[in-house]
């Protein structure tokens, strides 16, 4: 890259914008090639597959806050993270791939200055912080933290799952989601990359935490209930610390037992994707209380998706396809073959 590129990100080409959609790869019985690379028409909102990298299992992905860098989580056994470059045409090319410490790494998040990644290990039960260099690649493992203890569900929470890790607005506190501890664990982050605990916060029992959200302009965030199949509201005072004040239901109409997966705020309207019901539902705000007013029908599993103008892009993991629909009222469904994809990034604009 040149010191320009290192600077700021790359000019986007109207009216298209590139999406980044993560699978499961045959080293974890998946489908899919890796990270395949489409281009959205921002007019239409139709996909167009434009390239692809091999990578085993890249599960979830995230932007560098200022480079043409993305991360990406190797979900193995032995779980490691890898940087990749974007060039102007959309070619992707893995830099370098540290060991995250952990098995089955399942989330990453940058910090807003750049200087530091986290990376939350599902079945290690640990949270790894990495430094970045100027260029965006990995640099050393500065710390790894070991979460301890259980909850109710035996099957999903015999031991910690550590299952996202949240950045504050200004870096200075990482809040780690555990689905099988039924917890919240805080802790600041300093300036050479280690992580001192802040703060514990205990959910109810048999939630199964797998994201956590806040609602810029509050003191308000959202958690998804992965086992209980709900959606609770936390107030956070102070920061790092979370308090439950409601707990409801994470789809609008009665269903089947469902996981709950995927979490995003657009604008004044908050939405969840729901595997069994399958289905991405919208949710209204009555202040900072979410209610469930649409359930929009997402077949095959849907376990991440992508709210752009006005569109809806959901993975099929089951179905090996990308769904992508209008969430204006009676829209058709489009949906583009994609081998067990499980995870959409959109490029910043």
């Amino acid at each position: 890259m040149s010191s320009s590129e290192k600077a700021v990100w790359l000019p986007v080409s109207e009216p298209r914008q590139l999406i980044c959609v993560g699978s499961y790869t045959s080293e974890t019985g998946g489908k899919g090639a890796g990270i395949t690379t489409f281009w959205r028409d921002t007019g239409t909102g139709e996909l167009t597959e434009s390239g692809r990298l091999a990578l085993v299992s890249p599960s979830w992905l995230t932007w560098h806050p200022r480079l043409p860098v993305l991360y990406a989580v190797n979900e193995l056994p032995e779980g490691t993270v890898t940087a990749v470059s974007v060039s102007e045409t959309a070619e992707l090319t893995a830099l370098n791939s540290l060991a995250t410490g952990g098995a089955d790494p399942c989330h990453l998040a940058v910090t807003p200055d750049g200087r530091h990644l986290l990376c939350a290990n599902y079945t290690g039960g640990n949270l790894a912080v990495f430094s970045l260099a100027p260029d965006g690649l990995l640099g050393e493992r500065t710390d790894l933290v070991a979460h301890e203890g259980s909850g109710p569900d035996a099957d999903r929470q015999e031991a910690a799952h550590v299952h996202m890790a949240v950045v504050s607005e200004d870096g200075s506190i990482v809040s780690a989601v555990d689905l099988g501890t039924d917890e919240i664990r805080s802790y600041t982050l300093s300036e050479d990359g280690r992580l001192t605990p802040l703060a514990v916060s205990a959910l109810p029992p048999g939630t199964g935490p797998r994201q956590l959200v806040r609602r810029p302009g509050t003191g308000y965030a959202y958690v998804v209930g992965e086992l209980s199949s709900t959606v609770l509201t936390v107030r956070e005072e102070p920061p790092g610390a979370f308090t439950v004040e409601d707990v409801t239901s994470a789809i609008a109409a009665p269903g089947p037992r469902n996981l709950v997966a995927h979490l995003e705020i657009v604008g004044e309207t908050m939405y969840v994707s729901n595997r069994g019901a399958d289905c991405v539902t919208a949710f209204e705000f009555d202040g900072p209380l979410p209610r469930a007013v649409t359930d929009y029908p997402a077949n095959g599993w849907p376990r991440h998706f992508t709210v752009l103008d006005g569109h809806c892009y959901t993975t099929s993991q089951n179905d090996n396809e990308l769904l992508a629909f209008s969430l204006a009222p009676g829209a058709a469904v489009t949906r583009y073959p994609t081998g067990t994809p499980v995870f959409l990034l959109p490029r910043p604009v």
